[in-house]
């Protein structure tokens, strides 16, 4: 059920009555910020009033008369200046919840599948993921798993790293080691691979011999030499392996299938780089292949060139980033392509866009969204680093919330057994970690604190947790089937429980918004409030032991719906529950 849609029908075709002309896209309906202004305000009016010369309170009365609540609203009044408050009638509310109850995905309505492709973590290959990917990696993860949830096909890629430069550098520092060969013949931790890249890196910033020999390494990968990309192949699979086991642990629904890393596009780019040039949007200079973009301009004022090819004949990531926006249209025809990157490479993904579209490769109709995610800040509000000034290892934050949840954890309940305290521990830490970094809107920066990250307390996942646990536990206690609560319609009585009800069925139309946002914070205060509204229901309303029957049934089938709502909202987030806490 979703309120604003339905009231938008309402209000469109009380607008076709008053007037021909179609003023539908000034008219915006929101839930009300306060509750002396209804459930529902409608806004817009004034703008259709001065449109039409009609004072806006005559025509405010005149569409209240068109417009048909008549069973949906039991009062509506007029704000000034020209505002229209809706309070929803109690029966119809009960009605509403009472065909949630009986619908199979709470009712809410498929929306029109389209393929979306979902560009998300990205880590790099030969470097332990940190607490930089966390952001990407489950936010792109839990706008994957709503648009699933509404009927859409999602693709997910994982547009790994696993190409260019930094392979080159790997390749000529451990051909020049033979220690370094030695040990890549045996099982290696990532860690221990790491420490090879820093040191070629060192080497590549200071040693031109190495720079060049780091280059031609490139050139060779690129032209497919089988004995480097054999060691490729190698240096890539142990990355895959160690950020998979990652994966596996914050519950994030990313599999090896889904990588497609810039090497799958290498055999496109010369037909790239041909195409751009027989279309006449690429030209030589210098001797490298460059496309000149007229809307983007040096510190010279001349029109800025997005380099494809440079004249040792190498590619960039620019080429691939093309050839990728291709294939995503021309092969796996997706209407949306949605990319969670960081806010740092909206420029550069903003000119492939260009390029793409003036070569033909996006199809007129293509979404493409570049769902910005702001950075993880230090106290020194500088790109996150540990003292010895390295990003913090995404592995080590895990730990760490791990270790903080099974202490919380020993001293509620010193006498659970271990096994019941790591599974515990896993599921709260992971919870907690996820939900705060969902909670908070993805475009905005914020300063890493380990206290506010693995927080048990207030808007947290723990919070949300705790409030499936309890309903669980009503259930429990009142050894009440569930059949026998489908013969008993909801009856809302009390003010907790109306306010109960109505959040429930906001459900939809906030999951809707989610989708077209990119925003799962969205998701987390609707999940905060809606155990807040649980939680006074709880303490307000008995419900075992309620006044009739009849009152315990309804109570406990709207604790149900409750139960439902929030397990389906954290899993929507990735977010596990637990039987108790």
């Amino acid at each position: 059920m979703n309120i604003q849609k339905f009231l938008l029908k309402k209000i469109h075709r009380a607008l076709l009555a008053i007037t021909n002309e179609s003023f539908f896209h000034l008219i915006q309906v929101q839930q009300s910020t306060k509750r002396k202004f209804g459930n529902y305000q409608i806004n817009g009016l004034i703008a259709i009033s001065k449109k039409l010369n009609i004072p806006i309170e005559e025509f405010a009365k005149k569409f209240i008369q068109f417009i048909n609540l008549n069973d949906v609203a039991h009062t509506i009044k007029i704000e000034k200046p020209g505002f229209i408050n809706i309070f929803l009638n109690t029966k119809w509310i009960s009605n509403q919840i009472n065909n949630i109850f009986s619908a199979s995905h709470l009712g809410i309505t498929p929306a029109t599948p389209k393929t979306i492709v979902i560009d998300y973590s990205g880590p790099n290959v030969a470097k332990e993921m940190h607490v930089g990917h966390l952001r990407s990696t489950v936010i792109g993860d839990s706008i994957a798993r709503v648009l699933s949830f509404l009927g859409h096909n999602v693709i997910r890629a994982n547009h790994i790293g696993d190409w260019g430069t930094q392979f080159g550098m790997l390749i000529a520092y451990i051909e020049k080691n033979a220690q370094t060969r030695f040990l890549l013949n045996k099982t290696i931790q990532l860690s221990t691979l790491e420490h090879f890249y820093r040191e070629a890196k060192k080497k590549y910033d200071i040693d031109p011999d190495f720079a060049e020999l780091s280059r031609n390494y490139v050139l060779k990968l690129q032209k497919g030499d089988k004995h480097y990309r054999q060691i490729w192949k190698y240096l890539v699979d142990i990355s895959i392996l160690n950020n998979q086991d990652i994966y596996v642990r914050l519950n994030i629904n990313l599999k090896k299938s889904d990588i497609i890393g810039e090497s799958f596009y290498n055999d496109m780019l010369p037909g790239i780089v041909s195409d751009l040039k027989n279309k006449g949007l690429a030209v030589t200079s210098n001797g490298a292949t460059v496309v000149f973009l007229k809307n983007y301009h040096n510190k010279l004022g001349t029109p800025f060139g997005v380099i494809i090819q440079k004249k040792d004949g190498a590619y960039l990531y620019s080429t691939t980033d093309i050839a990728c926006i291709k294939y995503r249209c021309k092969v796996l025809h997706a209407d949306r392509i949605i990319y969670y990157i960081d806010s740092r490479q909206k420029q550069h993904l903003i000119q492939a866009w260009e390029i793409a579209d003036k070569a033909g490769y996006i199809e007129k109709s293509v979404l493409l969204e570049h769902h910005m995610c702001g950075m993880l800040l230090g106290k020194d509000s500088k790109p996150f680093k540990t003292r010895a000034g390295n990003a913090l290892k995404l592995k080590t934050l895990l730990d760490e919330a791990l270790e903080r949840a099974r202490c919380l954890i020993l001293n509620k309940n010193p006498n659970l057994k271990y096994t019941e305290i790591n599974k515990l521990a896993h599921i709260i830490s992971i919870g907690a970690i996820k939900y705060s970094e969902l909670s908070k809107n993805r475009i905005t920066d914020y300063i890493f604190d380990w206290n506010n990250m693995l927080n048990f307390e207030g808007n947290t996942a723990p919070y949300v947790q705790y409030a499936c646990t309890r309903i669980s536990a009503i259930f429990k206690r009142s050894k009440q089937p569930n059949f026998q609560l489908k013969k008993n319609n909801i009856q809302l009585e009390t003010e907790e429980e109306i306010l109960l009800a109505i959040c429930l069925l906001q459900f939809e139309e906030m999951i809707v918004a989610v989708s077209n946002q990119g925003a799962p914070h969205i998701l987390c205060s609707y999940l905060y409030k809606l155990s807040v509204l649980f939680s006074s229901f709880y303490e307000n309303c008995p419900i075992i032991k309620a006044h009739n029957t009849h009152i315990k049934y309804s109570r406990l089938k709207l604790a149900l719906i409750t139960m439902r709502t929030l397990k389906t909202g954290l899993n929507l987030l990735g977010i596990k529950t637990v039987r108790y806490m």
